[in-house]
């Protein structure tokens, strides 16, 4: 099968599977480097030492494989609205609400990779979804799925940003799309401006060591004091900068996938519960959600800090 009819039948196939947008690039030296070395240099990564471990290959994604000849990159949308959080508990970031993404997204990106293998009649495929050193978003933009925002969040044209992004490798060789260069934010600054720990001092400038989901996933310690009243109720993650994005406001739909649909509200446990829980307590109530990514003593100083904030900056007992 040539290049053209290979890119077809992805593109078919990831409707089939339900991805909302599918394009193919190579897997040429990224262009973000510079960006990505004066991050890591300014240790915005804080302590997500990974970051500086993976940096070889986010500069260099054939790195990753190296017969690799096509990437076929993947948007899946996981929009849902949500209101305010039931009585007693947190907010938690629209993309942990269902299922953990990685298992919906592995599947679906295993079954594209044996689709393309079939059609191809040779041929192998490696699938990958956050869990890699991949530079996803710049993949992504090559491959015509979107430009970067003042956020650093990937937007496409008209599905806006609240997408997963999964990327399959191959050695076949699949005609590439032709890659967005355009930048719409245009003269906009609500995702800057609405930041509560103002963790976006530019534009596509993200000091990952003031954001709320750094700060309720990925570090280790306490929120600083001084940003602890802007994690303001989010237990988990935080989607204020896409919120405001016009893009979003405009073109976000309610998601198709049902694993990605949040459980009833009276299924999460309130902070009280999560301050008090032991591990095995954690597990059963959090296990198959991408919130285990916290642990249970990160769920547990989340809650305080939301409870402390609730409470008017006093320790909750």
């Amino acid at each position: 099968m040539n290049p053209r009819d290979l890119a077809a039948a992805a593109k078919a196939a990831a409707r089939v599977l339900g991805f909302d947008a599918c394009g193919v690039t190579g897997l040429a030296p990224s262009r973000t480097t510079p960006a990505l070395d004066a991050w890591l240099a300014a240790r915005m990564h804080g302590e997500m030492r990974y970051m500086e471990r993976q940096a070889p290959i986010r500069r260099e994604p054939q790195g990753a494989w190296p017969e690799a000849c096509s990437a076929v990159v993947l948007l899946h949308n996981y929009y849902q609205a949500t209101g305010e959080p039931a009585a007693g508990r947190g907010r938690i970031a629209r993309y942990a609400l269902g299922d953990d993404y990685h298992d919906v997204m592995r599947g679906k990106l295993a079954a594209l990779g044996a689709t393309l293998v079939a059609a191809a009649r040779s041929g192998s495929c490696r699938s990958y979804v956050d869990a890699g050193p991949l530079p996803e978003r710049e993949l992504a933009r090559r491959a015509g799925l979107g430009w970067y925002g003042k956020n650093t969040m990937l937007i496409h044209p008209r599905l806006g940003s609240f997408t997963f992004i999964g990327v399959v490798l191959t050695d076949l060789e699949i005609a590439f799309d032709e890659p967005f260069e355009a930048d719409r934010c245009g003269s906009c600054r609500r995702c800057l401006d609405t930041c509560p720990t103002a963790a976006l001092p530019g534009p596509h400038v993200l000091d990952a060591t003031r954001c709320v989901s750094y700060l309720t996933i990925e570090a280790r310690g306490p929120a600083p004091d001084t940003l602890r009243r802007g994690v303001g109720d989010w237990l988990f993650g935080c989607d204020v900068c896409q919120d405001v994005c016009p893009w979003n406001v405009r073109f976000a739909a309610e998601t198709a996938e049902p694993r990605y649909r949040s459980r009833p509200a009276e299924r999460w446990p309130t902070l009280l519960e999560i301050v008090r829980m032991q591990e095995r307590d954690c597990e059963e109530a959090f296990g198959g959600t991408a919130l285990v990514r916290a642990g249970c003593a990160g769920l547990a100083r989340n809650a305080r800090v939301v409870l402390e904030n609730r409470r008017g900056g006093r320790n909750p007992a």
